[in-house]
């Protein structure tokens, strides 16, 4: 028998969003972690809120929707509201119930900003990564360094001459007409109108020049967590510098020494010195392309080494995730600070993906 299509405007419903959402549910295991985390963070959270005033958006309801729109790729703040007025899944994650009102967009965003200024992307992450300790999941004796390039939100047509009057010409205001040829660009005479501190590089011979900035991570080497982020302006020797920024951080822990991964960008000179100044063991890939490579045979004679080179090429799997799933390839934030925020937040839900994928949930 053919049942009745009956459409009702409005209805009754005596099910929470607790009881919606299924036990086995992927979202449970990261929830978990999150409350636990952001519990970590409270006293963090105190110092950026006054104590008088109306109350503003709960800085926990803040990072959960942010992370939500981390984990299934919403393309704007707008469309992530939007979701979350309707979507079960989503309100039962925040913490709201069915009938709360959802924020203005508007309103959001300038909540964000406490958050921004108050470098909770970091604290953030440094919990989830006592997390990972607690299980035991973090090696403290290897470790892989690489870089990528995150596109800045700017145009091609905002990269312009740094005296040249900003805004586009009278004779189209929207997208105005520019003929690049014969024109000579440089970070040195010219900059983004849109976005001042992107800078135009390319990742290698043949490649286009985007404006960009390079987003770097150190990873253990066990499981593959992020264990450091560095977001830095886009630069020839902005990725060996964050190499040995974070190489400092891991350094003479315990008073053993340590090795660092890395593929053939780093193979030169000053940075295998940089490392074994810090007592840092550096299993770089050789690059004997037209010259002599800096790592010779007192590192390569090791097992070790070898070992390095195959657990290194893991970090271009959280890049991989980072920028597709977590909507960093092209960064929808202007500024350095900004898009560092993001793509430190951006790895820090990437370090809980991994953990619960582990299957090592902390409860």
């Amino acid at each position: 028998m053919r049942g009745d299509d009956l459409q009702q405007d409005a209805m009754f419903s005596y099910v929470s969003p607790e009881q919606r959402v299924p036990a086995d549910h992927p979202l449970r295991p990261i929830r978990r972690m999150v409350d636990q985390v952001l519990k970590g963070l409270s006293s963090h959270f105190d110092t950026l809120y006054s104590s008088t005033g109306r109350p503003s958006i709960a800085p926990e309801r803040l990072l959960r929707t942010l992370l939500l729109q981390v984990l299934y790729t919403v393309r704007s703040e707008r469309l992530l509201l939007e979701q979350l007025d309707y979507n079960l899944l989503f309100r039962w994650f925040v913490g709201l119930n069915m009938d709360d009102p959802v924020w203005d967009a508007t309103v959001f965003s300038k909540n964000r900003e406490r958050l921004l200024k108050g470098a909770v992307a970091q604290a953030f992450f440094e919990q989830v990564l006592k997390l990972a300790r607690q299980k035991d999941l973090l090696s403290d004796e290897h470790f892989t360094v690489d870089g990528t390039l995150i596109e800045a939100w700017a145009g091609q047509k905002s990269f312009q001459k740094k005296d040249a009057p900003s805004g586009p010409g009278s004779h189209d205001p929207s997208n105005p007409t520019v003929d690049f040829h014969g024109d000579k660009r440089s970070n040195q005479t010219h900059e983004s109108k849109t976005d001042p501190e992107s800078r135009l590089y390319k990742k290698g011979p043949g490649k286009e020049a985007k404006l960009s900035y390079q987003g770097q991570v150190l990873m253990e080497n066990r499981n593959g967590l992020v264990t450091g982020t560095r977001l830095t302006q886009a630069t020839g020797m902005a990725e060996r510098e964050a190499a040995v920024d974070m190489a400092q951080q891991i350094a003479g822990r315990d008073g053993h020494r340590v090795t660092v991964g890395a593929d053939k960008a780093y193979d030169t000179q000053d940075f295998v010195q940089d490392l074994r100044e810090l007592k840092v063991t550096p299993h770089v890939a050789q690059n004997t392309r037209n010259r002599s490579s800096a790592i010779d045979g007192r590192t390569t004679r090791h097992a070790g080494y070898a070992v390095s080179q195959r657990k290194r090429k893991r970090v271009e799997e959280i890049f991989g995730w980072i920028k597709t799933v977590g909507l960093m390839r092209k960064t929808r934030h202007r500024g350095l600070e900004r898009v560092g925020w993001m793509f430190t937040f951006t790895a820090a839900v990437y370090n809980l993906v991994r953990i619960r994928n582990l299957g090592a949930v902390v409860c």
